[in-house]
């Protein structure tokens, strides 16, 4: 079977494929990226593409990668282009749909191509920077921008800024719009000061410095979208089948992709792709989307991952096949948690993502396990949850019974009955399971000395821990000692049941 190409995605893909006319190849060069990860590939290259095939973007996208070898390969071989298989559930419907990227011109090579990195810059039609260089990626190190290439991401960003300034002579109208999606809050506003900052430090011309500052947008953004990337052997192989050809970049994703960029008009105009797709979102503050996926996405997965898991089920999509498992976990989202989000956000907009998440948690085509989500389970339950909390005592005066449940939960599950080589374990059904908080032995000491009803008032009393005192919100230590308590005498599941049966006849 052969790889795809220009010739095969043209000639030779099945009809299962939606491929891209011959005239998306040719055209122009407008976007720089940093990073060949898939993430780029199934979320800002996608929606690239998907722009360009109505007609509305027309640009091309250049791939900067920082070391020889890997997929540099398969782009070269496969002219850029790769499958992007989208599965997943939306709308309540279940999705999957094949589609050839055809976004990407060429990748470069940063250790072997940076001369031609920098006449890139220098080009006329280059509008865009992109990025995905993981978090470490957005750093302040001692860097020269004159090596070739420099060693860190801002150091390379800032040599492309530098050349392009002085190949147009300080020409305001040749600035760039950067857009970072490196999982950093902040992540426009913190690369801006860290491109200051080194182009300072190189003693870079004061012409420039005010030039970088001026004509230059660095936009905070927020991506979300799961990227598995390539799937198992089995299923590469029946995919493989599928659509008539290999594909060494074979990508699969989720449906639900959200691309939220804080930035004015200009750079609306600029990022013209934004018209492309309602998981693109420009406007002036963005932060609304930041505490969605924290505090519904992310604060409902901490909530329940030790819920489900003690009652039996290994992944989020098992648990919300089950009808008291899914029922509680959507109770959770939309009438404890969305109710209580410290930032104001319209309420519709809160039910579609909640609607949205849900869906998302039963794609069938994604196995996420709750196990892996206890990971860091105490940092996780402060970070994303307390602030919930406590802005919704404030506003509705009573416990939130779903979250005081999954709070009961957590601490059931951080019980350890033993410690080996440095990690302590619980027990589930004469299982084994591992329990990956750096709190660990903490929990495992109060279990061992503490009754129940004291474990939890001294739990939750610890500030260290929370940064407040949780034994002051009215009722709540009740309400997460009650839940325990009947969880050890009665088990979890029973528990959870036995919650959902008293809220129907409440």
């Amino acid at each position: 079977m052969s790889y795809l190409s220009r010739n095969i995605a043209l000639a030779e893909a099945s009809p299962a494929v939606s491929l891209p006319e011959a005239a998306l190849l040719a055209l122009p060069e407008k976007v720089l990226q940093f990073g060949t990860g898939v993430l780029l590939r199934g979320l800002p290259d996608y929606l690239i593409d998907k722009a360009n095939r109505q007609c509305i973007f027309n640009g091309r996208v250049v791939v900067v990668k920082s070391t020889d070898g890997g997929d540099i390969n398969a782009f070269t071989r496969q002219d850029g282009l790769y499958t992007l298989c989208i599965r997943g559930v939306e709308d309540g419907q279940l999705v999957e749909e094949n589609v050839v990227s055809s976004a990407i011109s060429r990748v470069l090579s940063a250790k072997s191509q940076w001369a031609e990195v920098l006449r890139f810059a220098q080009t006329p039609d280059l509008q865009v920077v992109i990025s995905n260089t993981t978090e470490v990626g957005i750093q302040l190190v001692a860097d020269d921008v004159r090596q070739s290439p420099p060693v860190s991401f801002p150091g390379k960003l800032l040599a492309v800024l530098y050349v392009r300034w002085k190949a147009f002579k300080g020409d305001k109208s040749k600035g760039l719009v950067i857009v970072p999606t490196e999982l950093v809050p902040d992540n426009g506003s913190k690369l801006e000061a860290i491109l200051l900052e080194l182009a300072h430090r190189n003693e870079l011309e004061a012409d420039f410095i005010d030039w970088l500052e001026t004509a230059n947008t660095c936009c905070n953004s927020l991506v979300d979208r799961i990227v598995p990337g390539r799937p198992d052997v089995g299923a590469y192989n029946a995919l493989t089948e599928e659509l008539g050809y290999d594909d060494d970049l074979l990508t699969m994703s989720e449906c639900y992709r959200l691309w939220a960029i804080e930035g004015d008009e200009k750079v609306r105009q600029v990022l013209s792709f934004g018209q492309a797709d309602k998981g693109i979102i420009i406007q002036p503050d963005i932060n609304q989307f930041r505490e969605l996926k924290l505090r519904m996405l992310n604060g409902t997965h901490t909530l329940s991952c030790g819920l489900a898991f003690l009652s039996g089920f290994e992944t989020v999509r098992g648990a919300m096949e089950d009808d008291v498992m899914g029922q509680f976990i959507s109770r959770l989202m939309v009438d404890d948690l969305r109710p209580g989000i410290p930032y104001k956000i319209d309420e519709t907009v809160a039910r579609d993502f909640a609607r949205q998440v849900l869906d998302r948690f039963r794609n069938p085509f994604i196995e996420h396990r709750w196990l892996a989500i206890t990971l860091n389970y105490t940092a996780k339950m402060q970070m994303r949850n307390v602030a919930t909390l406590v802005k919704y005592f404030e506003l509705h005066k009573q416990v939130p019974q779903c979250a005081a449940l999954g709070f009961a939960a957590y601490l059931l599950f951080m019980r350890a009955t033993h410690q080996q080589d440095h990690t302590w374990y619980g027990e589930l059904s004469g299982e084994t399971y591992p329990i990956q908080d750096e709190k660990a032995g903490y929990f495992a000491d109060l279990w061992q000395r503490l009754a129940p009803a004291e474990l939890v008032s001294t739990v939750l009393h610890n500030q260290a821990l929370w940064n407040h005192d949780l034994t002051a919100l009215p009722g709540f230590s009740s309400a997460v000692t009650g839940y325990l308590q009947q969880m050890l005498e009665d088990g979890v599941y029973a528990t959870v049941a036995k919650h959902l049966r008293s809220e129907v006849t409440a």
